[in-house]
């Protein structure tokens, strides 16, 4: 099961979601909270709760029974967070043909280590098949051709489905579905001996269960980057302190009435 199939919050727009769907998955992480905050686009008037994450930004009302929550995935308050979001998508996106690798080498995401660089890696989309090299990472599985850098495939574990040794028709292959938010791929790589194939597999089924039970998203926030202005957001809710009058017989009404101010008259009110 890809660990990407309940992941949601870093890309959909969702309203009225369940008190699970607004607890913080494995890897999310508290940004910022604000209370009184009022949704004045679709709740005017309903003093809520604001809560930012590195995945999404939550309003929540707090006086209604019942859930009224928004989540926005990818909008951040200010640019510094959009831009973190922005440049951490190689961490949850399945990547064709990008500007991966530099000089044979991968270019290492922040937080991103190499466990393992297997080379004599057969990439089986074709039916000549195309020789290349595996880069393992703690978030990651990589492939590029040795003479063409740019024919390459970025694959998060985040992403990944399944990963099985099958039978092809080029032999036994290490072959990684992709999950179905990002195309569904079918990727067929061939690698022998077959002991270093099964290595290989055993290692991508071991980093992929460590990333499973404790996501990295790639969007890092220290707390000396926190956004300018976001404490003014917050507006001091100003509370009435007015308190009731007792209750005195009105002779005038012939009921009773909250004692009026010193210096106003029942005509007086009349008047205004």
């Amino acid at each position: 099961m890809s660990t990407s199939e309940g992941l949601w919050e870093d890309r959909d727009v969702r309203f009225d979601i369940s008190g699970n769907q607004m607890k913080m998955r494995a890897g999310e992480k508290l940004i910022d909270k604000m209370d009184a905050v009022e949704d004045t686009k679709g709740n005017n008037g309903e003093r809520g709760r604001l809560i930012v994450t590195n995945l999404r930004l939550i309003w929540h009302s707090i006086g209604m029974p019942r859930p009224l929550d928004l989540t926005v995935s990818s909008i951040f308050l200010q640019k510094q967070l959009s831009q973190a979001y922005e440049t951490s998508k190689l961490y949850r996106d399945l990547k064709l043909r990008g500007p991966l690798i530099q000089n044979k080498n991968l270019r290492l995401l922040p937080q991103e280590q190499v466990y393992d660089k297997v080379t004599g890696v057969w990439n089986l989309s074709s039916d000549q098949g195309n020789l290349g090299t595996f880069f393992i990472t703690n978030v990651r599985l990589v492939w590029h051709a040795n003479i063409n850098e740019s024919f390459n495939v970025s694959i998060p574990y985040l992403q990944m489905k399944t990963i099985k040794i099958r039978d092809s028709k080029f032999g036994l292959a290490l072959v990684v579905e992709s999950s179905s938010t990002s195309g569904g791929y079918v990727l067929g790589f061939r690698i022998d001996p077959v002991e270093k194939l099964q290595q290989t597999h055993k290692e991508i089924q071991s980093l992929y269960k460590v990333y499973s039970a404790c996501p990295v998203f790639g969007v890092e926030f220290e707390e000396d980057d926190r956004p300018q202005g976001l404490d003014e957001l917050t507006i001091e809710r100003v509370q009435d302190d007015n308190k009731d009058r007792d209750p005195v017989y009105s002779e005038e009404l012939g009921l009773a009435v909250e004692k009026l101010k010193d210096g106003f008259t029942l005509s007086g009110l009349w008047d205004v």
